[in-house]
């Protein structure tokens, strides 16, 4: 009831007449080749060797489509139906290649074998809806070449993306992950969790007030985010640097900026003021442990360095905090 509610409007698979198949397999044809070319736009400026993959893919596709134009031409003329893949209940969709970016290298290689096994199910499908010789051969041949083109990202992957350049390309879409994310969301955290706690425990202590603590915390916590993160947006463009978008490197500062403050102000919001402040404590402690990890994790800081540095600022601001609250 309910499918047949939003499918309203639509064509039934089972219902195509053999020239209306012809017509969806063209149309799905161009759509691929489409999607394919996109694909190697998206990747073509940092991964040049796989933008190569998914241009032949594309003229794989393109072939394909002109096989069924040459026999729909042979067998209805040249006049092709208008029907798609959005006509047809239950039919597969493809996503938008501006729905899946940004792409990355082995995402995008499992979109295509995945884009090559449904068309292959679809042809043979379609094979068992038509009667004609002519129209049979040519839909059995096109699946049996959707099941082999169903490894054909993979198998152009050895052609052009060799083992050496495959592991180059994904240390530079690390890299890429690295300066984009990690090192403007680490500052942010680091700045988030270690700035505000001066401020936090100098207020918990002068006023032994958890509620007027919290409220200091949130609006530096909040203020803090909001800092960073445009200061990160005006600092880069990220065109000469290549640290990628502005905008997502200030999401990241300023989004983990307000995290890492807010981290120890919450605590704040239990009214008993040493049951808060110990929490609060604990709390921090994670966050100066989750960075020490983060600086192992991806910038190769050796533990003992990490934590030494994040330990020491960590205990100095909030030395400062608890004397200047407590004077």
């Amino acid at each position: 009831m309910i499918s047949s509610f939003f499918n309203q409007g639509k064509r039934r698979f089972e219902d195509l007449s053999e020239q209306e198949i012809l017509a969806l397999a063209i149309s799905s044809e161009e759509d691929d080749a489409r999607i394919y070319h996109a694909y190697a736009d998206g990747l073509r400026a940092d991964y040049p060797d796989s933008a190569k993959v998914f241009e032949e893919m594309a003229d794989e596709e393109n072939t394909h489509r002109r096989w069924l134009i040459d026999l729909h031409k042979k067998k209805f003329g040249d006049e092709i139906p208008l029907i798609r893949r959005t006509h047809i209940q239950g039919y597969f969709q493809r996503k938008p290649d501006w729905l899946v970016r940004p792409l990355s290298i082995e995402k995008t290689r499992k979109m295509a074998e995945e884009m090559e096994l449904q068309a292959q199910n679809f042809y043979e499908h379609a094979l068992k809806r038509t009667r004609d010789a002519d129209t049979r051969r040519l839909l059995g041949d096109l699946a049996a070449a959707e099941a082999v083109h169903s490894s054909l990202a993979h198998r152009l992957g050895l052609k052009y993306v060799p083992e050496s350049v495959a592991d180059s390309e994904r240390a530079r879409e690390h890299r890429q992950f690295i300066l984009t994310f990690v090192q403007p969301g680490l500052a942010g955290l680091m700045d988030g969790s270690v700035s505000t706690l001066a401020p936090i425990f100098a207020a918990a202590f002068a006023t032994g007030d958890t509620w007027q603590t919290f409220l200091v915390g949130l609006s530096a916590s909040v203020g803090a985010g909001i800092s960073m993160g445009f200061t990160e947006v005006a600092s880069d463009d990220g065109v000469i640097s290549g640290r990628g978008s502005p905008i997502k490197r200030g999401l990241a500062a300023g989004i983990m900026t307000a995290l890492g403050g807010l981290g120890h102000a919450l605590p704040y919001l239990i009214p008993d003021f040493w049951t808060a402040t110990g929490i609060a404590f604990v709390v921090v402690v994670i966050e100066l442990l989750a960075i020490t990890w983060i600086q192992h994790r991806y910038m190769e800081t050796p533990w003992l360095r990490a934590g030494f540095q994040v330990a020491l600022g960590g205990a100095l601001v909030f030395a400062a905090g608890v004397l200047i609250g407590s004077a």
